[in-house]
């Protein structure tokens, strides 16, 4: 159930709430959080408030995003660590340099003999614990500086592989190249790198072309709400 977030008053969010928030297509994670952090100080005509959020998502997926206000950014780190669900589309038969549609697909080549059985074997392999290398293009730190800064520049970038676990990994290969899937995995878990292993594993190539995230530990989508909803909320033009 949603909750109404118009009837807290400025002490309420001061004091600390963790606002479910469904960030929209080509939003950053941090455009949420200013958006979010707006609509408080606007509506109550605040100096300043905390506001955070716990895991970032990619500009080009939507889904979940958890933000804490006030007292609550101290979750944050607590919050990080519980498991992500995900559902989306990977496109096999073809790369790209950050793994997803944020940079030009390229190393186009056949997929006519790839079958439902090819990717469902590649999928178990990816199941379970293992090791896996970041995105090139993520904000992960090389040097005191983030690697898509680096990578954007051309330079190059050498990212350690992380201990992760694909809890569940189901898919859907009826429209192939095109591949549906959904997963359940652990902190720290990038799905563009899954997208990259798995197109190594069948020898085409693959990208992510679609990402969604649908859930975080108990928390879920359902119950999420869009931050220009939530400024209207605030401000009484809709409830």
């Amino acid at each position: 159930m949603k909750k109404d977030y118009a009837q807290l008053s400025a002490e309420d969010f001061l004091e600390g709430q963790l606002l479910l928030i469904d960030k929209p297509l080509e939003w950053t994670s941090f455009d949420a959080v200013k958006k979010i952090r707006y609509s408080i100080r606007k509506k109550f005509n605040l100096k300043k408030i905390k506001v955070g959020h716990a895991g970032t998502l990619d500009p080009l997926a939507t889904g979940l995003l958890i933000i804490c206000t006030g007292r609550f950014t101290k979750k944050i780190t607590e919050l990080t660590l519980e498991e992500k669900s995900y559902s989306g589309t990977f496109t096999i038969g073809a790369t790209t340099a950050s793994y997803d549609l944020e940079s030009e697909v390229e190393n186009k080549t056949s997929t006519d003999h790839i079958t439902t059985q090819d990717v469902e074997a590649a999928v178990a392999e990816l199941t379970g614990k293992q090791e896996q290398v970041p995105p090139i293009f993520s904000a992960k730190k090389v040097d005191g500086k983030r690697a898509y800064e680096s990578a954007r520049k051309g330079e190059e970038v050498i990212l350690k592989a992380n201990t992760v676990e694909i809890k569940t990994f189901d898919v859907d290969c009826s429209e192939l190249p095109l591949v549906r899937f959904s997963i359940i995995c652990s902190k720290g878990t990038y799905i563009r790198s899954i997208a990259r292993d798995l197109g190594e594993k069948l020898k085409t190539g693959a990208y992510l072309s679609e990402l969604r995230r649908d859930a975080i530990g108990h928390f879920n989508l359902d119950n999420a709400i869009d931050p220009i909803a939530f400024q209207e909320l605030l401000e009484g033009e809709k409830g």
